[in-house]
């Protein structure tokens, strides 16, 4: 009876008419902790979601009507076992034999199938979420955005503001050619810009005017690859636009920068000036300034700006021009570096930028020091006037040719002296003065 128990399935349990299980057949490595149910009621080893169950299958049992298999799942001490069952009646009186299949397997498998059901419908709703998204943003955006094909450069979709732009029905640009949207002179630079796009990323955007001649379009495109295919987004601008932003934000950023900035007319009278050019001369708002000329504010008095109106008028440029500014009758005024352009055009206009310079003036030798170098000479104009520049210049000249003289006579005193043509007590006057060396370590 054992054997043939084995055979039918992986558990047997013998049961009375009462529904108690008084006998068990099983494999104790697989199932030792049924053991433990001879003696109780079938009905009170499983949980309660099966227990109905149980109560129809011994119903039928009793009935001999033929039964299919039914799947409960018992308590036990090792957790939950499921286990499909058939019961068999052994006849009036006689009780029933349930045969047993394990499911834990098949349980096991079911829950990993309902892991993976539940991770993809959450990657699903995660897509939908995101294609959501992305499909308000494409609508809603103000800037036009187009999606074509990159080998037949049909558009796959346009939004709203691109439709918009090229005065489109809402939905007619799909599927129609993107080249056609241009005029045909345009069209082959455009199909060259596109080639480009596919092959590098640093591709400059391009202007292109639209096929009813309206006013040009600024395009910018990037190409991307999805399903094997290679398409392209392109994203569009009116030019005149962009170049209105572009002069809205330059003018921002003139009237934050550090340095002074002014813009003049052909006369050199102020038209427009940054926050820092204000405060550079001490004026309480731009309007106090403006319509004046800027010589009344650059440059010291009786010299004015004429020499860099004159380098504007030749070159167009001037740089790194030194004078001050704010000077007066008894005020030499701030010292400053000042660099400027010249537009032409029908209405000529001076662009200034000015920088002061006294903390870098005050790392230079003061006026009573010789200086060092030429270079430290031509620092010195717009500090000094010509002639203590010429007398610096003539301290410079002596200093080196003596410099000269004692390294040419490897530092003997009276053989420099005799080569520069003085006598040893002038020459030893000179190098105290340029501090050149010590008298006593002098070789005579």
């Amino acid at each position: 009876m054992a054997k043939f128990a084995m055979l039918a399935g992986d558990v047997a349990f013998v049961i009375d008419e009462a529904g108690t299980i008084v006998d068990v057949t099983a494999d104790l490595a697989d199932f030792s902790a049924f053991t433990t149910f001879v003696g109780r009621a079938w009905i009170d080893t499983v949980t309660v979601e099966s227990k109905p169950k149980i109560v129809d299958m011994l119903a039928s049992a009793h009935k001999g009507m033929t039964q299919h298999w039914r799947q409960v799942t018992h308590n036990t001490t090792d957790g939950n076992v499921p286990v499909r069952y058939s019961v068999v009646s052994l006849g009036e009186g006689a009780g029933c034999i349930a045969f047993g299949r394990d499911m834990r397997d098949a349980a096991a498998l079911q829950q990993r199938l309902l892991q993976a059901q539940q991770s993809l419908e959450r990657d699903y709703l995660q897509l939908r979420q995101l294609e959501s998204r992305y499909r308000l943003l494409f609508d809603q955006s103000a800037e036009p955005v187009i999606i074509i094909d990159a080998d037949t450069y049909r558009v796959r979709e346009a939004n709203p503001a691109a439709h918009k732009l090229f005065g489109a029905k809402p939905g007619t640009l799909q599927g129609g050619k993107f080249t056609a949207l241009f005029s045909k002179p345009a069209r082959e630079p455009l199909i060259a810009f596109l080639g480009s796009v596919m092959v590098s990323s640093s591709v400059q955007p391009i202007d292109a005017e639209p096929v009813d001649g309206g006013e040009k379009v600024l395009l910018s495109a990037s190409g991307f690859r999805q399903r094997g295919g290679h398409f392209l987004l392109i994203r569009l601008a009116s030019a005149n636009r962009i170049a209105g932003e572009t002069s809205a934000a330059t003018l921002g950023v003139i009237e934050s920068m550090p340095d002074a900035f002014v813009l003049t007319d052909e006369s050199l009278v102020i038209q427009v000036a940054n926050a820092a050019f204000v405060e550079l001369v001490g004026a309480a708002t731009v309007d106090q300034i403006r319509g004046r000329p800027l010589s009344e504010f650059v440059g010291r008095p009786g010299i004015g700006l004429d020499m860099i109106d004159g380098q504007l008028a030749k070159h167009d440029i001037a740089r790194n021009v030194t004078t001050v500014i704010g000077a007066s009758d008894g005020f030499e005024g701030e010292p400053v570096e000042l660099s400027a352009v010249r537009t032409g055009g029908d209405h000529p206009a001076h662009g200034f930028v000015i920088r002061p310079i006294g903390r870098r003036l005050r790392d230079l030798p003061a006026p009573n020091d010789t200086p060092r170098s030429v270079e430290q000479l031509t620092e010195l104009v717009g500090r000094m006037s010509l002639k203590d520049i010429v007398r610096e210049s003539t301290d410079l000249i002596e200093r080196l040719c003596i410099e000269a003289a004692l390294e040419y006579t490897t530092n003997n005193r009276a053989s420099a002296a005799e080569i520069l043509g003085l006598s040893r007590q002038s020459l030893y006057s000179k190098l105290h003065r340029y501090g050149l060396g010590n008298l006593v370590d002098a070789t005579d």
